[in-house]
């Protein structure tokens, strides 16, 4: 469960969702894969954690890890839905020590993009062009990109149909990169991946 490096200072590691039900039924707002993803990226003047879980089996080798990878920069632990907010607190008290009581300012060389009634913030990677999605969109074992089904919008503004439309917008980037929380990431040819997820979404 150690990071994959996917890019130049930028890495993924999985880890099982405490909440995971093998029993949920397909297509409902607890039907996920077991393993979910999380980011660390090196920003120009803080390292960046975006959605961190720890795990239960590893959790040592990881924490040493991240104490490594981080040594004394500054560290800014990010969360793109409400509900991954997962190990941000205990991993926000641990470098405290780098961080001034700023620790969850968005720093320099990371854009958060806020979909409005989408209840999500995706994060876009400049240097690395990459984008961190959280729940709104889903990674296959293809290299394709969907849409979250209806279920997982739950209380939310949109349904499918806005939040392709809320997306568009990503399309004017030069995404190479799509990091998602569930499914595989896509790592080359993003913004074509997420072309055709928008297109398939909005055709219904």
């Amino acid at each position: 469960m150690l990071p994959e490096k996917v890019a130049p200072g930028l890495w993924r590691w999985t880890a099982p969702h405490p909440d995971w039900n093998p029993d949920a039924a397909p297509g409902s707002s607890g039907d996920w894969d077991q393993m979910v993803g999380s980011v660390l990226y090196e920003a120009p003047e803080a390292v960046a954690l975006i959605d961190p879980l720890l795990p239960s089996d590893g959790r040592a080798e990881l924490l040493r890890w991240l104490d490594q990878s981080i040594a004394a920069r500054p560290v800014s632990v990010l969360t793109t839905i409400r509900w991954h907010r997962r190990d941000r607190e205990e991993l926000a008290a641990r470098y405290a020590a780098n961080t001034s009581s700023a620790w969850n300012a968005v720093p320099h060389g990371v854009v958060p993009w806020p979909l409005r009634g989408a209840g999500e913030t995706m994060f876009w990677l400049p240097a690395a062009a990459a984008l961190v999605a959280g729940d709104r969109l889903i990674g296959d074992d293809t290299g394709r990109l969907r849409l979250c089904p209806q279920s997982w919008l739950g209380k939310a503004q949109a349904d499918r149909g806005r939040l392709a439309q809320l997306l568009r917008p990503f399309l004017e980037l030069p995404i190479e990169r799509v990091i998602v929380s569930h499914g595989q990431p896509v790592l080359r040819g993003g913004r074509a991946a997420l072309a055709r997820a928008i297109a398939e979404a909005a055709a219904g």
